[in-house]
């Protein structure tokens, strides 16, 4: 297997389980995973919060731990990128707005790297207009934004996940096991016991 350099766009209330365990998951299986956020250099932190479900309408919110980020966002060519990893949580929402953020997920998507997106993720693909005809999962309340967007709101269980092409997505974190398997078969990883 060659090892894949994969970026992962971050924020400060980025979900926490979303950010660390694809972060360090695919550092175990030998790929190089570069965290970076708009405004903030390699060694600086970005905030995440742990959403659970917990039986009310919505995810509650909690406090999460510091990441620390190991890119500068500014330096970033994305050129030298095999992947794109986008966590969810509440900094998609922001993240949505930067025209530098967009620019690197549509950078992906034209050229049909495999790109990793759960839970609020979807906000950046759909913002970045590259959800048109494509079959998306996403946390529930992005389904309004998916379908605006053009593409397919796939209803699947918190814990699955959906395949479209290069397209890994899916609901939340309860779905990690299957969204990093289903990424790693994209990004053409074997793992061998």
């Amino acid at each position: 297997m060659a090892a894949k350099k994969i970026l992962m766009l971050t924020g400060d209330f980025t979900e926490d389980y979303e950010t660390m365990v694809p972060f360090q998951a695919l550092q175990m299986v030998g790929h190089t995973v570069h965290a970076a956020c708009p405004g903030k250099k390699a060694g600086q932190q970005v905030r995440t919060a742990v959403h659970d479900f917990e039986g009310d309408q919505t995810y509650s919110e909690k406090p999460g731990h510091n990441f620390t980020l190991n890119a500068d966002f500014a330096e970033l060519r994305v050129e030298e990128y095999d992947a794109l990893v986008i966590p969810g949580g509440r900094a998609p929402e922001y993240l949505r707005l930067d025209p530098a953020v967009l620019a690197v997920v549509r950078h992906f998507a034209a050229a049909d790297k495999p790109i990793a997106a759960i839970c609020h993720g979807a906000q950046l693909l759909a913002a970045a207009g590259v959800l048109s005809g494509r079959l998306c999962s996403a946390y529930p309340a992005c389904a309004p934004e998916v379908r605006a967007a053009g593409g397919s709101y796939a209803e699947i269980p918190v814990d699955q996940a959906q395949v479209d092409g290069n397209l890994v997505t899916a609901p939340a974190w309860p779905a990690h096991p299957v969204w990093l398997a289903k990424f790693l078969q994209v990004l053409g990883t074997r793992i061998e016991a």
